[in-house]
């Protein structure tokens, strides 16, 4: 089920969303959507968004929980808008008008406090709630010191790889980046390469991750912190994994979706926790997952921490009951907040004593992925933006296609997120 890797992604990745359908004002920007209607007699109707999901019964279950909330508060009606196509550009054109939705679904970003179009939702995260949830979960959610939004999933990516392969060949599965070009290498053989990581090489996967696989940070206190030898190492290694030949480059579909190590095109493939299904299914027992592996000994294993968040509109004028319905369906009751993770597709429940307990995730690559996120996951802040990832997407494209010496790329990189982060605060 790929909800959101790239909310994941955090190269604002996502990134990613959503709107809705009852005002002139954006009557026409939202033709298509579809949504419940209200209920007869409810006090209040409050309007929830979601964009389309492309997993069989998610639209389904959202009806179903609006009217569950509505049936034990009658007074409040939930009218569900499900949203097709741009939902990204839907969703910011709503939340410039009167009549956008009270409560939607997205990822936070540093504009949407700055032009309050988001409620602070601190009392709803009391001492015992805020422990349920993983740093990255709350950073995510995070700016100024206040939490804007819930996280509802959890995405996160593993470098999946074929057992029977690897011990054929006798290798162990790969802890850092020497012992994963060195498998790579190893496990390339007629048809089949060692690993795949994007058709484009990599760039885009490994943007954020081979950083962090160095111990880099990319922003800390409102600083760009990314300009510095071990970013450089880095991306250096990545250059060094592609020009080993191991790659796989040409798939059929790209990392997010399992085909490649499926059709046994790779023997290893990073990818995202919502294939594990379709991967279980074709292989079987026949697959084990790691964190992406660390650079070196000074370095650390590392995978990105992804995923949707609710939010509350501050235009909305039921602030108070939307915060009633967000706290009993993402805060309250842990058997819808389980159903919606793992009923349609396959993510971690946010809420840790959820991910804990749920039995799909009880036992092999499933508990394993989520002691990695847990452990592992890693996000770029609210404040980081499309512009940025533009930035160093260019400087490691510059490193990897066009063979430029990574520090200075990176260093230019630095120059233009620096300029990007003023705009930004200004």
């Amino acid at each position: 089920m790929l909800r959101s890797h790239f909310n994941h992604h955090h190269l604002c990745v996502t990134r990613r969303q959503f709107l809705r359908t009852t005002t002139a004002v954006v009557g026409g920007v939202l033709a298509g959507c579809t949504d419940s209607g209200g209920v007869p007699g409810a006090r209040v109707t409050l309007t929830q968004w979601y964009h389309q999901y492309g997993e069989a019964g998610t639209q389904e279950a959202v009806l179903r929980y609006a009217a569950e909330y509505t049936r034990r508060y009658p007074d409040i009606a939930i009218k569900v808008v499900w949203v097709p196509g741009d939902y990204g550009t839907k969703l910011s054109t709503a939340l410039l008008t009167a009549g956008g939705p009270d409560i939607f679904e997205d990822a936070l970003t540093f504009p949407m406090v700055g032009a309050s179009q988001v409620v602070p939702l601190d009392d709803l995260f009391t001492p015992e709630i805020r422990r349920e949830f993983s740093a990255p979960d709350l950073a995510a959610n995070t700016v100024g010191g206040k939490i804007y939004g819930v996280r509802m999933i959890d995405d996160t990516g593993l470098l999946y790889y074929r057992k029977s392969l690897l011990q054929a060949a006798g290798i162990e599965p790969p802890t850092t980046m020497d012992a994963l070009i060195s498998a790579a290498k190893r496990l390339s053989s007629g048809d089949r390469k060692g690993l795949f990581v994007g058709n484009d090489g990599g760039i885009s996967a490994l943007l954020t991750l081979a950083p962090w696989s160095a111990g880099s940070e990319f922003l800390s206190d409102n600083r760009i912190v990314f300009d510095t030898p071990r970013t450089a190492a880095a991306y250096e290694r990545v250059r060094e994994l592609i020009a080993s030949g191991a790659l796989l480059i040409g798939a059929p579909t790209d990392w997010a979706d399992p085909s490649a190590l499926i059709q046994g095109l790779t023997a290893m493939q990073w990818g995202g926790l919502w294939s594990y299904p379709a991967i279980y299914k074709a292989l079987g027992d026949d697959v084990g997952v790691v964190p992406w592996p660390e650079l070196d000994d000074q370095g650390a294993p590392v995978t990105f921490a992804g995923g949707w968040s609710q939010m509350i509109n501050a235009q909305s004028r039921h602030i108070d009951e939307a915060k009633r319905f967000v706290r009993w369906m993402w805060l309250e009751n842990g058997a819808l907040a389980q159903d919606w993770a793992l009923s349609y597709g396959f993510h971690v429940p946010p809420r840790q004593s959820i991910a804990r307990n749920a039995a799909p995730l009880q036992s092999g690559v499933p508990a394993q992925a989520v002691r990695i996120v847990q452990q592992h996951g890693r996000l770029l802040p609210p404040i980081w933006n499309s512009a940025m990832t533009t930035a160093l997407s260019d400087a490691l494209t510059n490193i990897i296609q066009k063979g430029r010496p990574a520090a200075p790329e990176v260093a230019a990189a630095a120059r233009k997120c620096e300029r990007e982060l003023e705009r930004s605060l200004e």
